[in-house]
């Protein structure tokens, strides 16, 4: 009898493990399964770029999307220099596409932009424009001492209005046309103000006056007249997302981003 008990005992304990042991295999696998199928988090990248990026990075921001469709990128456009500002101040940002290297290089400096995560990407050109249909015979930069006002970004915020600004010093005009000047706060205001006949002429990149059917490029400034005109893209260090940042980041450098970028009249470096 005693045997007996022993026996039922001992099978009694036998499946007792094996029970555990499967069930346990199961609670394993269903758990790597779940893993396997959760989705990727969702992520918010925000993308501080120069105003003049706008048209090409909504382009861009299409095909990149898609492909990466747990990725939303929200862009806050504007002048090079008052973005920097923002990021010193500790605005949220994952990535700083500027218009002027100085703006890009003052993060860099502050330890804000780690110099291995950023790259000079495409160049620009700087054009005087005039509305459509204009009789004010203005067809050369040294043709503006005949306008009544001139629109330039502002030249400590917006690298397009220092370049400017540099562009008529160089010609020996800003003495005579500082007066005139309606200062804008991004490129894209200038073009507005053009557009709408508030100004006789404006100063701005030549990719922004290829978006506007409501203006004339009257001249390009040459190229000896102003610093060379470079958009440095990079990660924030301290970016929530990096990774996904990174992604972004190594997109724009992509053939496929890089052609959009051409298609708006940007410049390839190499």
């Amino acid at each position: 009898m005693k045997k007996l008990w022993l026996s039922l005992f001992s099978m009694f304990m036998v499946l007792i493990l094996i029970t555990g042991c499967a069930t346990n295999e199961q609670s394993g696998a269903t758990g790597e399964q779940d893993k396997q199928e959760s989705p990727q988090e969702n992520v918010e990248l925000t993308i501080s770029a120069a105003a003049s990026l706008q048209d090409a990075l909504t382009d861009i921001q299409k095909s990149f999307e898609k492909e990466h469709e747990n990725i939303k990128l929200s862009f806050n456009f504007g002048g090079s220099g008052a973005l920097q500002q923002q990021i010193s101040q500790g605005a949220p940002a994952d990535i700083f596409f500027s218009a002027a290297e100085d703006k890009f290089q003052k993060l860099v400096e502050d330890g804000i932009i780690d110099e291995k995560d950023g790259t000079d990407l495409v160049g620009n050109e700087l054009v005087l424009v005039t509305p459509k249909g204009a009789d004010k015979g203005i067809n050369t930069f040294e043709d503006l001492t005949k306008a009544d006002k001139i629109a330039l970004g502002t030249p400590e915020s917006v690298p397009a209005g220092q370049y400017g600004k540099d562009s008529l010093e160089s010609l020996g005009l800003w003495s005579e046309v500082e007066g005139k000047v309606v200062y804008a706060k991004d490129v894209r205001q200038v073009l507005t103000y053009v557009e709408t006949n508030n100004v006789d002429a404006g100063i701005v990149y030549k990719t922004d006056a290829l978006t506007s059917d409501k203006v004339e490029i009257a001249a390009a400034a040459e190229e000896n007249t102003h610093d060379a005109i470079i958009y440095p893209v990079g990660v924030i260090k301290n970016s929530s997302h990096f990774k996904e940042a990174e992604l972004f980041y190594e997109y724009l450098k992509s053939d496929a981003a890089m052609k959009v970028l051409e298609e708006y009249g940007f410049k390839g470096l190499n």
